[in-house]
Formats: C-alpha cells, structure tokens, sequence
C-alpha cells in the first residue's frame, strides 16, 4: 500500500483515527460504485466481485486498524479515499488472484473529492438513525414522563438566582422536554438535506471519467445496503459547500446547551444537602464514592460528564464552522475534519442523552417539604397583591418580606382575614394563569 506507507510522513501524525461509522461509509461507497460499473460494463466481473467482497469486509469493520491515515490530512480526504482504495485492492487481490489496482478499479468513475464529503454524509446519517434519534426520544420522553409526574410539587422558582414566583418541579422539567422535542424536528429536517450525495461528481463536480448515470445508479445501490433514502445532490454545491453539515452541527450545539442548563439546573437543585439547595436527590449517584477524601459525600457524577459532553460539542461545532469556511471555487477543504468533528458530535450527546435520562431524570426523588418551605417563603409572593394595592405599594412590603415580615402578615394588615389569606396562598393556584388576590 504505497500511497498509505508514504502518507503519515507528509500529514500530521496525531493518532486521531476516523470513526468506525465514516469507514463503514467508505466502505458502502466503494461496494456500490462497482456494482454500478459492472453492470455498466465497465469493470472485469471477476475484479468487481473482488471488490464488492473486500467493500462488504470493510463495512463488518475487518480492516478499521488498517484505516491509519490521520484526521488531519489534505484537506479533501485523498488520504482517508487512497488508504480505503489500496486496502480493498490488495484485500481483492487476493480474494480473485487478478491484480487490482486502487485506482485504475476501485476507484473508477470517483474522485476523492467526490467520495469522501459522500462517505461523512452517509456516516453522519446512519449515527443519527442508530445513535442520536433513539436517544433525543429518549430524553424528551423521560423529561416529560417526570414532568406529568412532579405536575403538582411547587417549589419556587428563581430568577437571576434570586427567589420568585412559584413553579412547579413539573413546570420546569417539561420545559426542556420541549426543547429537545424541538430539536429533534429540526434534526430531522436538516438530515433530509444531508441524504443529498455528490457522488458522480468526480473532481470537480463535472462528473468527468464517471458514466452520466452513475450518481443516481450508485444511490441507487447504497440506499438499498442502508435504507436511509439518500438523493442526488447538485454536484457542484456538495463538493464545494459542507454547509449541510453546518447546519447540522448547529443543531447539536442548540442541544448542547439546552442539555448544558439541564445539568446545572439539576446540580442547584440536588446541591446541599446542608448549605445549598437540597430539593431533589439523585440515588442513582451514590453507587460510586464521590470523592477521595471525604468518606460519604454524594457528587452529581453523571450530570458533570454530561456538562463536560456539552462542553466539547460547543467546542467541535466552533471547528466545524471554521472548517467549513475552508476552500476556494470547486473544493471544500475541510472534508476530513468536518466528518470526524459532525459524527463525534452526534455520538457524544446520545451518550448523554441516554445516561441523564436512565441515571439522572428517572431517578430525581423530590424533597417536597424543602420545596414547600422555599416557595411559602419566598418574598416574590409579594406579586399576588400588587394588582391590589399596586405596584409601588407592594415594593416597600416586599422590602418588609425581605427583612423577616411574612406575607401573611403583610396580607392582615391589608385586611385580609385568615381563610381569605388560605385561599390566596394556595400554592396550586400560584403556578397558573389569574388573579388570585381577586
């Protein structure tokens, strides 16, 4: 493997090595392109089937360690395509006893330029489906499944980390369910405009050395080895602009944050048990010692790897956008980078997805009384008066509820009698819409 042996010398040598999912990609490509030249006639039926066989030994994962070319190659993927091209040839090779040569057979009617930006869509589309949906399902049902289930424990709620008005646990939980069901949708979308391939494009978008139908052909074959619906893309827009990917990528950093606030929400509230918060506990964290020193305490393990997941996902989407400004007229140049960057992303928040939702949300066992006590005490109670006496009124009481005054004495000397002041405090009533000073 010539092209292989020389290339590590002339790119970075890191030890960043692409994911299993872009060389099986590769490897569907490789297996598709020459079933379409066979029937085509195109290729010698003995060195086809030589090929096909070595492409399916690729995709079952058979020659991952032979795949040593660096992420950080040229910016095409010519060494990611060649180190691909020369392991099936020589895999062919012996399989047929005829010489198959990398590029003159298995590289035939295809361009590195076309291959790779189809191998990390396909690898960015097939994560999805296996990884990433399952798990945005998975958190957007649990979150909402808690939320139905906390509906009617009210704790306060907090604005700029200061008390205010009643929420309900419920209230808050839903919430986030919400916005990764939103996500999900638009995560769908965009993978529909992913599924659009170049393939056929050749070097330069021209389709020049492929068969005029060899994209729709070739397609053709691997929408019936992944059944993911994939379509032909303008050639020239899907060699030059990765911005699909983008696209993509931005979605998974939305998410990323929405998952970073979960996670500190979830760390306030089970923080404690004495000095902080102290309104919710996590069982599932005391599996494991939470720290080293001190015998006993409970840390939010799953919940901090999750923020350290969000972290980096901010991280490569940043990449992903920087890559994705790289190239000039008929090229991307970021190709390698981006696939790697976009299939990580996705791999890393299903991991999170799925251990907050089976370690975290299931698990949260509400303090009701310390959320009970906060809500009542809170000096934002203040609010349900001031349609009453008005605004300016209610400020200095709620300056007197800052210093100690209770509402229910503020709420007396307004004259209010006591079942009155009941019914006004009823915490159910304060987390819905009204008026209920009225």
């Amino acid at each position: 493997m010539k092209y292989t042996e020389t290339a590590p010398k002339l790119f970075m040598n890191t030890g960043t090595r692409f994911p299993k999912q872009i060389i099986w990609a590769m490897g569907v490509i490789k297996q598709s392109c020459a079933k379409v030249n066979l029937d085509l006639g195109l290729l010698d039926p003995q060195i086809a089937k030589g090929i096909i066989e070595a492409s399916k030994e690729v995709m079952e994962g058979k020659f991952d360690d032979k795949v040593i070319v660096d992420v950080f190659q040229t910016g095409s993927g010519t060494g990611l395509n060649m180190n691909i091209n020369e392991i099936i040839a020589e895999r062919a090779t012996e399989l047929t006893g005829k010489n198959v040569h990398p590029n003159d057979h298995v590289n035939l009617g295809q361009s590195s330029n076309d291959t790779v930006p189809t191998a990390i869509r396909i690898a960015a589309v097939k994560t999805a489906y296996e990884n990433l949906l399952p798990a945005y399902e998975k958190i957007s049902s649990t979150l909402s499944q808690k939320g139905k289930e906390f509906d009617q424990i009210v704790k306060s709620g907090r604005t700029h980390l200061r008390d205010a008005l009643p929420v309900t646990l419920g209230q808050e939980l839903t919430s986030y369910a919400d916005a990764f069901k939103h996500d999900l949708e638009n995560l769908k979308g965009i993978l529909e405009y992913v599924k659009e391939l170049p393939i056929g494009g050749t070097a330069v978008g021209t389709g020049l050395n492929a068969h005029p139908e060899f994209q729709e052909r070739v397609i053709t074959e691997i929408n019936k080895l992944t059944s993911m619906g994939f379509k032909p893309a303008n050639k020239f827009r899907g060699l030059k602009l990765l911005t699909d990917l983008l696209t993509l990528s931005g979605i998974l950093r939305t998410s990323a944050v929405n998952l970073y606030r979960l996670g500190q929400d979830i760390r306030l509230m089970f923080s404690g048990p004495m000095t902080g918060f102290n309104e919710i506990d996590l069982p599932s964290q005391e599996e494991i010692a939470g720290s080293s020193i001190m015998p006993g305490k409970t840390n939010p393990v799953t919940v901090e790897a999750s923020l350290l997941i969000s972290a980096q996902v901010v991280g490569l989407d940043h990449a992903v956008q920087f890559a994705s400004m790289l190239g000039e007229f008929e090229l991307a140049m970021g190709v390698p980078l981006i696939g790697y960057d976009v299939v990580t992303e996705e791999i890393l928040l299903a991991e999170a997805f799925n251990k907050i939702s089976d370690l975290v949300v299931k698990g949260i066992v509400p303090n009701v009384d310390k959320m009970k006590k906060y809500a009542e005490s809170s000096p934002s109670l203040v609010t349900i008066i001031s349609p009453i006496i008005g605004y300016d009124k209610a400020s200095k009481i709620g300056k007197q509820l800052a210093r100690g005054m209770s509402i229910r004495e503020a709420l007396r000397e307004l004259g209010y009698k006591d079942e009155e002041i009941d019914k006004i405090l009823d915490l159910n009533r304060l987390v819905k819409p009204g008026f209920p000073a009225k």
